[in-house]
């Protein structure tokens, strides 16, 4: 689960001054400087103020050409980009061919649902890869660097030479081209296609299938080709496998959106085999339809706590085509024997062509890496990761290839065993040389290795876990004397994103903070000084000035066992709405692995935070106990009892807030959205005397409707833990609501169904207790549609207005 507006991120909007030839065009607000005015309009307008920057940035494989997304007239539609790092030039270099390009209306199923997963808006280009050069083809010579771009109606190859661009593989209906990656070498692409993996030899020739018996392409008539949807999944009852594709939970909850692996050598490639079998299937209906039938309804194998998950195997097929070598290891099998290994997490390639996979228990208290011999599917454990609190998936695992100080072989691992995400050194057996970095702070991502110089790149919270910084330390430390701190790389507080190049030289940093939307600049990777600017986005622009943005202040408050907790004030200007006290409104997520609080611009263009603000509403934010970047013990406040912790927490920022005469008891409300949904909604019912109104959208209101992964990760399985099942069910407090609710919801939802919210209100209808909702009937759990964003916050403003 993820929050839809924090996962958004300003829709994934991230080269100073404007890339030459291609000035954005920011819409313009009232032009009368003296008429002020907020249009509702504003908090649903994509992309947010000031993220038109660059996104999807990448180097070219020589290091010559700096690549990006952009969008020049500052809308959703991208094209790509590519920045002449020695003559400091822009050049457009993929357009979508007449108009084909990625749009909301001409997509498959598949691919809206897996846009859902990703909470994705971008339109046009979405993502591209770089070819190698290394493999010279008949179709691409070497010299000539190329790009891959998939769009819905095919996959299309760009030399970056101003030439046409090629249509490899086109799609057809009933028939998309899912998840396209190029091999290593360049010479091929794999994809998948009517739930089957194949590869396409760029040299020439047709399309080879490698894997064969996928039972919905048997089993699905014709009929209902375009209702089989990727492994969410929409189909008929009985076995349905899926080959090289990611299932619903590994999408939704495991951040691992592919299927399928290639090796480092681009000759063979590892999948997933998906078996959803033993699931039952939920049906969704289409209710705002005219038609009836199977064209207005969905059958979704989704996994409840503590039912049945998929079953996952994981093969291995030369990319020439040939027998498939299973691995000894099947996922999914809930207790039965050799069923300890519940989840797929991660699959990577060894540099010797062994393959490591790492598999997670269904408790979540133990990953095991597991190595395995391609040739026989045997395998050795390399490391097994326990800890009683819950294991954080990562993709901190990367293999060592040359070799340092005699070392090769062996691999970089994250580790929480001190309570934060550090980094440890592992021989090629598994075991642990010594920990690389150390500290109450945590790693995030690995940025980039230069075994050659021994160094390692990491971004990660050393300067504090409201920021995101990129530092270097030694590979290898010398373990007999006390570990030298790393040497931070960025300047500047806020957020940096940061993308390496491949002759580890030079990095590319996205930087942005409260005060400042994001910049892009190119800099040493020596010491992070600046090379030169590549993009910036002047705080002058019109939008930015009609609306009067504001930053939100940052405080610190403690928690009733003294824990630090941080906040995000947004204050009313108290010359047009006088002092202090004001009435307030809590924005919340609160939920695991999401952090609100940060350093961000994203948090100065909270639009429905700065519409409130100019509304004379104070507006407070704060992560609370179990939230993200703060160390596991620190998340670890959530286990087995969502709706406690998390709601106290939230009351005691209210407290501070009336005790700093900032807020008026009485006129206090809340808001959220998923899990922030949920916990608004179990504020309002918890702490009657303390909010008087709440905004609960797409709320999980019972635990046992929510899926496996993440729901016995943080709750533990149902019949383990039915106490904290049942005091986590906002049913189980309507009895002492008072206050006014607002439900919203997508009836098509199918992440958190719509059944969260029928289930609530039948509760509320039983206990006397009123409620207001406001229902779209085609939308999802990340509402799309601009009419009905717009109607969404008219409606929420006008029933704020009401009530608080």
């Amino acid at each position: 689960m993820q929050d839809s507006a924090a996962a958004e991120d300003g829709d994934k909007e991230t080269f100073a001054k404007k890339p030459r030839h291609c000035e954005a065009k920011m819409p313009l607000a009232d032009s009368n400087e003296d008429s002020f005015l907020f249009p509702v309009e504003e908090i649903v307008q994509y992309p947010l103020p000031g993220y038109v920057a660059p996104s999807a940035i990448s180097f070219s494989p020589d290091g010559r050409l700096i690549s990006y997304l952009f969008s020049p007239d500052g809308t959703l539609h991208r094209k790509v980009f590519v920045f002449d790092v020695a003559s400091r030039r822009q050049e457009l270099v993929f357009s979508p061919p007449d108009g084909g390009g990625l749009d909301e209306n001409n997509l498959s199923a598949e691919e809206k649902l897996r846009r859902e997963r990703s909470r994705e808006r971008g339109l046009g280009v979405t993502r591209y890869e770089w070819k190698a050069r290394s493999t010279p083809s008949s179709c691409f010579p070497p010299g000539k660097p190329t790009i891959m771009v998939p769009l819905p109606n095919g996959v299309y190859f760009q030399e970056i030479s101003g030439s046409e661009p090629e249509l490899k593989l086109t799609c057809c209906a009933g028939s998309p081209i899912i998840d396209p990656h190029l091999s290593p070498d360049g010479s091929k692409l794999a994809y998948v296609r009517d739930d089957e993996l194949h590869v396409l030899n760029l040299s020439g020739g047709e399309p080879n299938q490698l894997t064969f018996g996928a039972s919905a392409n048997q089993k699905v008539p014709e009929t209902r080709k375009m209702e089989v949807v990727i492994a969410i999944t929409i189909h008929t009852a009985g076995s349905w496998e899926t080959y090289g594709l990611a299932e619903y939970i590994a999408q939704e909850e495991m951040d691992r959106k592919t299927g399928f692996w290639w090796s480092l050598d681009s000759k063979y490639i590892a999948f997933a085999e998906v078996d959803s079998a033993e699931i039952p299937l939920f049906r969704i209906m289409h209710q705002g339809k005219s038609s009836v039938g199977v064209d207005a309804q969905e059958d979704h194998a989704y996994p409840f706590a503590g039912a049945a998950n998929v079953k996952v195997r994981l093969g291995v097929v030369p990319a020439s085509g040939g027998e498939v070598t299973w691995m000894d290891l099947i996922c999914g099998l809930s207790g039965e024997a050799g069923g300890d290994a519940e989840y797929l997490a991660r699959v990577n390639w060894m540099p010797d062509n062994s393959l490591i996979a790492q598999v997670l228990n269904r408790s979540h208290s133990k990953l095991e890496i597991l190595k395995y011999d391609i040739q026989t599917g045997q395998k050795e454990i390399l490391l097994v990761e326990e800890h009683d609190i819950w294991i954080n998936l990562h993709d901190c695992f990367t293999p060592l290839d040359k070799g340092v100080n005699n070392f090769s072989g062996g691999f970089i691992w994250a580790s929480e065993k001190t309570g934060f995400r550090h980094l440890y050194l592992h021989d090629k057996s598994g075991a642990c040389l010594g920990p690389i970095t150390q500290g109450n702070w945590m790693v995030e991502q690995i940025a980039g290795v230069n075994e050659n110089a021994g160094l390692i790149y990491f971004t990660g919270t050393m300067d504090g876990p409201l920021e995101f910084n990129l530092y270097c330390t030694s590979l290898i430390p010398d373990w007999t004397i006390p570990l030298k701190p790393p040497m931070r790389l960025t300047h500047g507080s806020g957020r940096h994103a940061v993308i390496l190049d491949h002759q580890m030289q030079r990095f590319v940093d996205v930087h942005d903070s409260l005060n400042s939307p994001p910049r892009v600049t190119l800099c040493s990777l020596h010491d992070g000084s600046l090379i030169f600017p590549l993009y910036e986005q002047p705080l002058s622009v019109p939008r930015f000035r009609k609306l009067q943005l504001l930053s939100p202040e940052i405080v610190q408050i403690s928690a009733k066992d003294g824990t630090t907790l941080y906040g995000a004030l947004y204050k009313p200007d108290a010359q047009t709405f006088g002092p202090p006290p004001y009435k307030a409104l809590i924005g919340v997520y609160g939920g695991p692995s999401v952090q609100l609080v940060v350093d961000s611009w994203i948090n100065t263009v909270d639009m429905r935070a700065q519409y409130l603000r100019n509304k004379g509403i104070l507006v407070w934010k704060l992560d609370n106990r179990g939230t993200a970047r703060r160390g596991l013990k620190f998340e670890g406040h959530l286990k087995h009892n969502f709706g406690q912790l998390d709601v106290e927490d939230q009351v005691t920022g209210v407290e501070w807030l009336v005790k700093q005469g900032l807020a008026k008891a009485g006129h206090i409300g809340i808001y959220g959205w998923s899990y922030g949904g949920f916990l608004s909604a179990m504020s309002l019912a918890r702490f009657p005397n303390t909010f008087c109104c709440a905004v609960s959208g797409a709320p999980v209101t019972s635990w046992d409707g929510y899926d496996t992964f993440y729901t016995e990760k943080y709750m533990g399985l149902p019949d383990e833990n039915p106490e904290g099942y049942e005091y986590g069910s906002i049913m189980h407090h309507v009895d002492k609501l008072k206050g006014k609710l607002l439900l919203v919801h997508g009836m098509i939802d199918e992440n958190v169904h719509f059944r969260h919210t029928a289930r609530l209100v039948n509760s509320l209808i039983a206990a006397g207790k009123p409620y207001e909702i406001l229902l779209f009937p085609d939308e999802r759990h990340m509402p799309r549609r601009l009419r009905d964003r717009v109607y969404m916050e008219e409606r929420i403003w006008e029933f704020i207005e009401r009530n608080l």
